[in-house]
């Protein structure tokens, strides 16, 4: 039960303009365009996590926004339109995380991303439409997106070439939250963690907002809590958990760059003289539709066998750490941004895209508050 004295309730918790429910790039981007916006309110985020609990610390550190073989898919259920909105929001996107951060902060690093073939026929079809998304791209990026490559990094079991995406980059995840939650704080904004948030009620002076047996009242409520948006809001949101694992240093670590392998359903980067590897959703995607953290011995078998005989043939490696976070999809790519009602507004489904997407999406919540 938690058990406030007459100072916490009324430094933290009285008057409050704003409250925002999640702490990761969702959420801390909210606070601080809501800071830039009303200079004088009391904003309040809270935390159901010692940590962000969704995917803000747990992806992999990709400043990406589709391989080749993503935006060909998309362009299957999606006009051309969609998709050049899609990669612009990512684009942009990008750009507004580097310019809040700063690439120093984010160890931004543009070492162009690689997308690796198991399957023949799908890298035919990535070469014969090639052109096209390239030619879709040109208004945003000025000059061919997509180039091949042959297998300078020595994996096996592929197809000897590479489909390269030049503009693709790699951050440090953690020192980018670091530096977000920083940002955030030197402008005076609360940040309360181990806080959940576990229903609310909106009403005609603003929204009681409940953390269990607690209680207290803000005059304006925003969601950000992505995959884990079904437990406040009846929304077209489901979770997405990622399974990820990443090695114990590799000596004369020759892998540089990030890549992706089977429509982006794998994706593995170096980092620290390591591997990170993540993905397998697509063995089972019921099973892996879920809100818990966790490991599954079918996805966790997969990226080790893909390790030993793709990735790094040959070497003896030993797996230092696994986690996973939770992502939240839907049935579109497009994120959800909206008012609720008066005085309730959510920002969720990043689709995966948290890295790319997180700062514009705070930013155009932020708008309609």
């Amino acid at each position: 039960m938690l058990n406030f004295s007459y100072w916490e309730l009324k430094e933290w918790f009285s008057n409050v303009d704003i409250t925002i429910v999640g702490s990761g790039i969702v959420g801390l981007s909210t606070a601080l365009q809501l800071k830039k916006k009303y200079p004088t309110a009391k904003i309040l985020v809270l935390e159901k996590g010692m940590l962000p609990q969704g995917a803000s610390t747990k992806n992999a550190g990709f400043a990406c926004f589709g391989s080749l073989s993503e935006l060909i898919d998309d362009l299957q259920s999606h006009r051309e339109a969609e998709v050049l909105d899609l990669v612009a929001k990512r684009w942009e996107g990008l750009k507004e995380l580097r310019s809040t951060v700063g690439d120093l902060k984010l160890d931004f690093q543009q070492k162009k991303g690689f997308e690796l073939f198991l399957d023949k026929k799908l890298y035919n079809t990535c070469v014969l439409e090639k052109e096209r998304v390239n030619e879709l791209l040109l208004p945003l990026f000025k000059q061919p997106v997509f180039t091949e490559m042959t297998n300078v990094f020595e994996f096996e079991n592929i197809h000897p070439s590479y489909i390269v995406n030049n503009f693709e980059g790699q951050i440090d995840t953690g020192s980018m939250m670091a530096s977000l939650l920083a940002l955030v704080q030197h402008r005076g904004i609360r940040v309360l963690n181990s806080c959940e948030v576990t229903e609310y009620q909106s009403d005609a002076d603003g929204v009681r907002v409940s953390l269990g047996s607690f209680e207290f009242r803000t005059a304006k409520l925003c969601i950000t809590t992505n995959g884990f948006a079904r437990q406040l809001l009846s929304a077209d949101v489901k979770p997405a958990r990622a399974q990820v694992l990443i090695t114990e240093p590799i000596p004369d670590l020759h892998i540089e760059g990030t890549f992706h392998l089977d429509k982006g359903y794998y994706y593995f980067r170096n980092i620290d003289g390591r591997i990170l590897f993540g993905g397998g959703r697509n063995l089972d995607f019921k099973a892996e539709e879920t809100a818990e953290f966790g490991q599954t011995q079918l996805v966790q078998n997969k990226l080790e066998e893909l390790l030993r005989t793709v990735i790094l043939p040959g070497k003896k490696v030993k797996i230092a750490q696994r986690w996973s976070g939770i992502m939240g999809v839907g049935e579109q790519k497009k994120a959800i941004v909206k008012s609720l009602d008066a005085h309730v507004y959510c920002g969720v489904r990043l689709g995966g895209m948290g890295v790319a997407i997180g700062s514009l999406i705070g930013k155009e919540l932020a708008e309609i508050v």
